[in-house]
């Protein structure tokens, strides 16, 4: 990808580029606990976004993207991002920078990637961290990673109109190879956790649906755990999220809470349980009590939650029935997108075997098989 980059910056810029390359990620386990400044435990994964970009002394920036086979000129002083644009990335970058001080000035720049996108590995992030990083880089801006990952999640904020939490561009930025990050989404630091799979490796099944009801329920679940604070706060008045209560608190917490909202807090707080859990078996080398986690954290999502969808918790069904597999669930904010899967690596070939068959019997869809290794995050190449 670094040599087809430098090829098409010569191609269409006729100069020497600075190549830079941002990572996507999965998350090993904690959904749906960041906006309630909990735990989550991302890590970065070899697929991702390469940026060639140099300064080119004109008058216009220029860009051209070589998944889409387009180009696209625009000027500092005059940018409007429309959201949906590939582009609109790149010019919601360049306007907080320059909010933030930075003087940047015209430049070309060619982008690609041969990350997965709709699979929920977080191809805008890694996007919008790779241009952050290309334009510190050739400027010597010397942005620190945690400021490319908040202005990476402001343009998402901005500019593609999705209210994401820190956790993408984060695990994008500071990802290590053969490591998870224990992210504090209160505090925004992090633990390196090593991940030592031995002859078992993770792989993501893509469910190939993506349902409507995604961003509305979002916002009601959303809305549920903020509900649930402020009704718990009279009786724990020292909490500021679900993040402060512990699985202990929950008998307690199902009679103060009404029936419709007791279920989503009762999530919120277990997931970052888990995720203390899963820390702590993956630095014991524990990988059964890791796929139990996985299986308990699916459940949650589906029963507690309730963000899953029938095409996830057939694969989900299909996937702990199947040799090898030792855990399995839904990633994301649900509705669709991928099985997380802990399995066998032996047995890899044979899993997507049968689970490609059996989904297609009952869906009529098949699935995509990606398999993740962990690796690097942002970095120049």
């Amino acid at each position: 990808m670094k040599s087809a980059l430098i090829q098409s910056f010569r191609h269409h810029f006729e100069a020497e580029p600075l190549v830079v390359f941002a990572p996507g990620r999965i998350n090993l386990i904690g959904e749906h606990t960041d906006y309630q400044e909990g735990f989550v435990f991302p890590a970065a994964i070899s697929q991702g976004i390469w940026v060639a970009i140099a300064k080119n002394n004109l008058e216009v920036s220029r860009a051209y993207s070589l998944d889409f086979d387009q180009e696209f000129s625009f000027e500092l002083g005059s940018m409007s991002p429309k959201k949906g644009h590939w582009a609109t990335y790149l010019m919601g970058v360049c306007t907080l920078l320059q909010q933030a001080g930075y003087p940047l000035e015209n430049f070309d720049l060619v982008l690609g990637g041969d990350i997965p996108t709709g699979a929920g590995v977080s191809s805008s992030a890694a996007l919008s961290v790779a241009i952050g990083m290309g334009i510190s880089e050739v400027f010597s801006f010397q942005i620190p990673k945690k400021n490319l990952a908040l202005y990476a999640q402001k343009a998402e904020h901005l500019y593609a109109g999705v209210n994401c939490g820190i956790m993408d561009p984060y695990a994008s930025a500071f990802g290590v190879q053969n490591h998870a990050l224990l992210l504090d989404c209160r505090s925004v630091t992090h633990q390196e956790i090593p991940v030592h799979l031995g002859e078992y490796s993770l792989l993501l099944v893509n469910s190939k649906v993506s349902h409507s009801l995604a961003n509305s329920a979002y916002n009601q679940r959303r809305d549920a755990c903020e509900e649930s604070v402020v009704i718990l706060q009279k009786s724990f008045p020292e909490i500021r999220t679900l993040r402060d209560l512990a699985e202990s608190d929950l008998p307690k917490i199902k009679h103060l809470l009404p029936e419709v909202l007791f279920p989503k807090a009762k999530h919120v707080i277990s997931e970052c349980a888990r995720v203390q859990q899963a820390a702590e078996a993956l630095q014991s080398g524990n990988l059964l009590q890791m796929g139990k986690l996985l299986q308990a954290s699916h459940e949650s999502l589906r029963d507690d939650f309730e963000v899953s969808c029938s095409e996830l918790d057939f694969l989900e069904l299909q996937a702990k029935s199947t040799a090898g597999v030792l855990g399995a669930r839904m990633m994301g904010g649900g509705f669709g997108g991928c099985l997380l899967t802990l399995l066998k690596t032996n047995e890899i070939s044979n899993f997507k075997t049968t689970l490609q068959e059996r989904y297609q019997n009952a869906f009529q869809l098949t699935p995509d098989f990606i398999e993740v290794s962990l690796g690097e995050g942002a970095r120049k190449v």
